[in-house]
């Protein structure tokens, strides 16, 4: 029984549909007024998201197709967690690899948020990765179109203000890290 007055009461759950990356899970569900309902919701395994620096500070970025907004999105890699990483660090160097063939010599986590917790279970974990060099080839899943580039972080923050940027991954990562970084100064006034 919930606790907290706004707590729901879930009943029965099942999964509605089903496909690689995610399922839709149908929930029945007792509000706290009394009233039965149901709820769907997007349920997918974690992922991370890595803000990549080459040792002379640019940002490793990539452009890739996204089917569900018919353009190139911009922005940084992005994977889920796997079953075989051994933790969030190893799926973040996985992912970093897979998507731009760059290896990290030091990780280190930046925030991790629910980004749209009123649709979906899902779960981000952002990552900085520093002394990032070219490695090894992308290796990419069968759905993945992506070019690799590099960009300045002032060029990186100026294309998610103009707009250019509209990854909510990238927005959220880079805003936090500029945020909270330690070279801005006092007043949030950003140091390029």
């Amino acid at each position: 029984m919930p606790t907290d007055p706004l707590a729901w009461e879930t009943g029965e759950r099942r999964v509605a549909y089903s496909c690689p990356g995610f399922d839709v899970v149908n929930e029945s569900v007792r509000l706290p007024d009394g009233t039965e309902s149901e709820f769907d919701y997007l349920s997918e395994p974690a992922s991370v998201c890595i803000l990549p620096f080459t040792p002379d500070g640019t940002v490793v970025c990539i452009e890739e197709w996204r089917q569900a907004v018919a353009r190139i999105s911009r922005g940084l890699p992005v994977g889920g967690v796997e079953p075989d990483d051994e933790d969030l660090e190893a799926s973040a160097r996985r992912e970093l690899a897979e998507e731009t063939g760059y290896e990290a010599n030091e990780l280190e986590p930046l925030v991790t948020v629910e980004p749209a917790n009123g649709i979906a279970d899902a779960v981000l974990h952002c990552f900085v990765a520093r002394g990032c060099r070219p490695t090894a080839e992308q290796q990419l899943d069968h759905n993945e179109s992506i070019r690799v580039t590099e960009r300045s972080l002032a060029d990186l923050t100026d294309a998610v203000a103009d707009g250019e940027i509209r990854d909510g991954r990238t927005v959220l990562a880079l805003s936090y890290y500029r945020l909270f970084d330690e070279e801005s100064g006092p007043d949030g006034e950003r140091n390029r």
